[in-house]
């Protein structure tokens, strides 16, 4: 059975250099800690049940036995425990001593896999007293409480869809760390004992090098250094603690604490294998690399309450980085539409423009392509057509906006021809229904696509990513154009980008206000009549859900592959103070059932440029069958 979710902590314990006694009782104070919390993996420090910085006493065979004997206690004290334990220790095996990471779980020594990289420069002296474990493999060692443990450089602890892996410390820190080896072989979290001591700016270089670890290998990193109890003869140890997800910071302690210090969040399992399935460079290394995979079994591992937290907004940029962020959106759009003007030999854009969110970023796209072209704003034709349902604020931002910007602004009513048409087919006029809409959004595109010809222009298209996701648009109405400027941009940036324009961006300084009256315009095709006071009676969000849940369903099910259970978990965490998990549910269906059902419409769909994570093209991130069932997509 697939674990979702595992609740994993790193431990950074008090001690005494070389009170073995004093550190197992720390040890066990962590533990128990740890077993309050529901934590299911915990990993400690290098080298904790001596202490790291015992120098030559490690040549003493007592220091040894009593380590060993604390390792015994441990164990006998997880017994009962459903945890997996990882303890820094020395080991002697064949009459050498190594440096070691034990993997513990109810009661038994599981495998101890040996330090491969022993630093020996500057402040480090490993090898006076340990033997590098790099290519031991295959191997076993028998300790006084229990024998036969695996011992070796090549052991993945498998539960279910879980596979654990240990390097340490300066393991990490070569050109090809054991756990890109181990990662390759299956393994998606990786445990580091390790005992780094403190040097100015030696924190941010480390906590750098996990982050990345931990993105290039696509897994949990889980690090626990030893702290301020360490012998400060000639170092200090600061007790630095990450857990780390393919990138993302789960959690980090405090450094420099004189007390136990633990950490913990839930490593997100069922993440880690989606985006893994997807990259076929995660593969398995063959024979020369091959592990032994040694299995353990949770008794329980479900979570009532998710630690792990989420962006609500994925898509939208962080407040720091807005700037740079936003300007690089801009730069992809204008670059990639001035490349299709160009190779087009084309001067000249037409679009639609409603006074809604789409058409207006659209229309700031083009206004930017073309200063970039030192062509004239002139050269960008927007049509505004009222129809049944506009009302006199879109329309009045739509004219307000393309008359202060300076474009060729051409009204056409859709009204008389809508009328004739719904005439000529034979359909009541009074009947609001499918037909009714799509006529409307027909005529619209019929009316570009011609004046595009009419012009030698470029018809360019301002449906964005959440529409395209949903099929929100009118097969051979809306849904096509010439190229699609929005098409990887969901509907929840299209606000942001219009917004920040409005308020940062000095080149749309005079049509700010009306930007901004843009944004806060319910959301809606306005094909249907309006109510009685001329406002927007179809709103969107209404009918199909809100976009911010829409846009956050997408996110994780085309960068993570998500399963709708998983879905459903992760918005209920997010969106538990906004949204009733019914509320949730019923949305999320609607996403399932429109996501799958209308992929007729993207395999149809026009040219346009990548430039969030998440793409829908045919022709690139997503080759679905467009007669896929979607009763298996649906959350009971």
């Amino acid at each position: 059975m697939n674990i979702p979710f595992l609740r994993t902590g790193a431990g950074c314990p008090k001690s005494k250099v070389s009170n073995v006694n004093y550190n197992l009782e720390q040890i066990i104070h962590c533990i128990d800690e740890a077993h309050k919390k529901e934590i299911k993996l915990l990993v400690f420090p290098e080298l904790c049940t001596t202490s790291y910085t015992c120098a030559d006493l490690f040549f003493n065979r007592k220091l040894i036995n009593d380590s060993n004997e604390a390792l015994h206690k441990i164990a006998t004290y997880c017994k009962d425990l459903d945890m997996f334990v990882v303890i820094g220790a020395p080991i002697i095996n064949n009459n050498r001593l190594f440096n070691c990471a034990v993997n513990i779980f109810h009661g038994e020594i599981l495998g101890i896999i040996p330090k491969s990289y022993l630093p020996n420069s500057n402040e480090f002296y490993e090898k006076r007293w340990f033997t590098e474990g790099l290519n031991i493999r295959n191997s076993y060692v028998n300790l006084s409480f229990q024998e036969h443990i695996p011992f070796g450089t090549d052991l993945i602890f498998s539960n279910d869809n879980i596979k654990i892996a240990c390097e340490i410390c300066q393991d990490l820190w070569v050109p090809v760390p054991p756990s890109s080896y181990y990662t390759l072989n299956g393994a998606n979290i990786i445990c580091n004992c390790s005992a780094s001591n403190e040097l100015m700016f030696k924190n941010d270089y480390r906590k750098k090098l996990i982050e990345i670890q931990s993105s290039k290998c696509q897994c949990a990193y889980v690090y626990s250094s030893c702290g301020i109890h360490e012998s400060t003869t000639d170092v200090i140890f600061s007790g630095s603690t990450f857990i780390y997800e393919n990138g993302t910071e789960l959690a980090c302690g405090d450094r420099f604490s004189s007390e136990n210090e633990l950490i913990y969040n839930d490593i997100d399992i069922e993440f880690l294998d989606g985006i893994r399935i997807e990259n076929n460079n995660s593969t398995f290394l063959g024979t020369e690399y091959s592990m032994r995979e040694i299995c353990f079994k949770y008794n329980n591992t479900s979570i009532c309450h998710l630690m792990h937290t989420y962006n609500p907004l994925p898509f939208l940029p962080d407040e720091k980085n807005k700037h740079e962020v936003c300007a690089d959106i801009f730069m992809m759009q204008c670059t990639a539409l001035m490349k299709r003007l160009n190779h087009i030999n084309n001067e000249k854009i037409v679009l639609g423009i409603s006074g809604g969110l789409d058409s207006t970023l659209a229309l700031i796209c083009a206004c930017k392509t073309m200063n970039m072209m030192n062509l004239p704003l002139k050269n960008i034709i927007a049509v505004t057509m009222p129809g049944f349902g506009t009302t006199d604020r879109t329309y009045d931002n739509a004219v307000s906006l393309c008359k202060t910007l300076g474009t060729d602004l051409r009204e056409i009513s859709i009204v008389a021809a809508s009328l004739q048409h719904f005439e000529d087919i034979g359909h009541d006029k009074s009947n609001h229904d499918i037909t009714y809409e799509n006529v409307q959004a027909r005529e619209r595109t019929q009316i570009l696509m011609d004046l595009a010809n009419k012009e030698h222009a470029l018809l360019l298209g301002t449906g964005d990513l959440s529409e395209i996701a949903l099929g929100w648009s009118t097969f051979n109405g809306d849904h096509m154009s010439m190229y699609s400027i929005n098409c990887s941009i969901p509907k929840t940036l299209v606000q942001y980008l219009v917004n920040y324009t409005a308020i940062e961006d000095l080149d749309f300084k005079n049509c700010s206000e009306v930007l901004l009256d843009i944004v806060g315009t319910p959301i809606s095709p306005e094909l249907l009549p309006k109510n009685e006071q001329g406002e927007i009676d179809q709103k969107t969000e209404d009918l199909i859900g809100p976009y911010e849940l829409h846009d956050f369903f997408l996110y994780h099910l085309m960068t993570e592959n998500s399963t709708p259970e998983r879905l459903f978990r992760i918005s209920c965490a997010t969106f538990q103070s906004k949204y009733a998990e019914d509320v949730i549910k019923k949305w999320l269906n609607k996403f399932m059932y429109r996501f799958v059902t209308q992929q007729f419409k993207r395999s149809t769909i026009p040219d346009g440029p990548k430039v969030t994570p998440v793409g829908l093209s045919p022709r690139g991130d997503l080759k679905m069958p467009s007669d896929a069932s979607y009763d298996g997509w649906m959350l009971e």
